[in-house]
């Protein structure tokens, strides 16, 4: 009897991984369409909800059946540019989050660490002080423009030495010492240069409002060839999560793969905070919410966040508004307060807070 069982046991046993794994994908699949249907109930709400409400018929008709009401103005010439920039920024902001934190090991990591946000808050104040730049538009080619530079100076000198090899902990401290540098001089020129310290507030708050279809038209493009790349790296990150060694007999090329995620991210982080300014907290944020849903695969962590991130940005924003009727609050400032705490309790767990 023994002998019959134990094929018979064993034979039981093995379906049991493929089931499982089938039963995983399965989750994973049903939690992005939830996602997807959160962000279009989010989208709405973002274009409903404001100083003056109205409801959703009324949204869907400014579409459908556009009447030139007061109601139908304020949807098609306010909240619909907002509202696309929210859903681009915020996927430009999450996915690179996701893409530094593979590519340093590091899931305390976000756009930030590469320099991003401090050679555009530098590039801004540069343009501001020194050009006479005052318009939203002039903000996000200086501020992409610095966000490229800084990058490409942390690349450098992180990947310097006799292998030329892009290594983690390098470009991690190349990161904080450019960001250091550059943070110090926007410093030294808003402290003696009270006009940039007035202009340059307004953009550091971190804002979706007051932009339009000219601001969205000039990052679109580098979101988009950010968010292809992104994705095409998704099978090597995973590679290179395992280890150089392991993932070079595996056949990935762990040098391209680090510095096209690179790209990746100047790209996407870079366009995303030229366009709004600075926002925290989403970068670092979704990317542990993804780790979290479908755990270390980074083909579903790169997939959630893009969706994940848009949802929580436009959902900041709506809080923004409600709030502080008939005034409102920045994005980046409702960010800082609504991610603070919901950070902390995602590191607590332990399989939110390894890679």
């Amino acid at each position: 009897m023994t002998a019959l069982a134990t094929p018979a046991s064993a034979t039981a046993d093995s379906p049991s991984k493929p089931s499982t794994s089938t039963a995983l994908r399965a989750r994973r699949a049903i939690g992005l369409v939830i996602a997807l249907i959160a962000l279009v109930v989010v989208i709405l709400a973002s274009l409903a909800i404001g100083t003056r409400d109205m409801p959703v018929s009324e949204v869907i008709g400014a579409f459908v059946a556009p009447s030139g009401s007061d109601d139908q103005l304020v949807v098609l010439e306010l909240r619909y540019p907002r509202t696309v920039l929210g859903i681009i920024v915020g996927m430009g902001l999450g996915l690179s989050g996701a893409l530094i934190q593979a590519l340093t090991r590091n899931p305390l990591a976000d756009p930030g660490i590469l320099g991003v946000n401090a050679g555009a808050s530098f590039a801004v104040t540069v343009g501001i002080g020194f050009f006479g730049i005052t318009s939203i538009s002039g903000y996000v080619w200086f501020a992409f423009l610095g966000a490229l530079l800084a990058t490409t100076g942390v690349y450098v000198i992180g990947s310097a030495g006799r292998t030329r090899t892009v290594d983690p902990i390098r470009l991690t401290l190349a990161g904080v010492a450019v960001a250091a540098v550059l943070t110090g001089l926007t410093k030294g020129i808003l402290l003696t240069n009270e006009r940039a310290f007035d202009a340059f507030r307004s953009w550091d708050v971190g804002a979706i409002a007051g932009r339009g279809f000219d601001t969205v038209s000039a990052v679109v493009p580098f979101i988009a060839i950010g968010i292809v790349l992104a994705l095409a790296l998704s099978h090597s990150l995973n590679a290179v999560a395992l280890g150089d060694d392991l993932a070079a007999s595996l056949g990935t090329s762990v040098n391209r793969t680090r510095i096209l995620s690179i790209i990746a991210v100047t790209l996407l982080a870079g366009a995303a905070t030229a366009a709004a300014g600075p926002i925290g907290f989403i970068g670092l944020m979704i990317p542990h919410i993804a780790r979290w849903i479908v755990g270390p695969d980074q083909r579903w962590i790169l997939s959630y966040s893009l969706i994940l991130s848009p949802i929580l940005l436009l959902a900041s924003d709506i809080i923004g508004r409600v709030v502080m009727k008939p005034g409102e609050l920045q994005v980046g400032v409702v960010t800082a307060f609504v991610g603070a705490p919901v950070l902390i309790a995602l590191v607590r767990r332990k399989k939110a807070s390894g890679l």
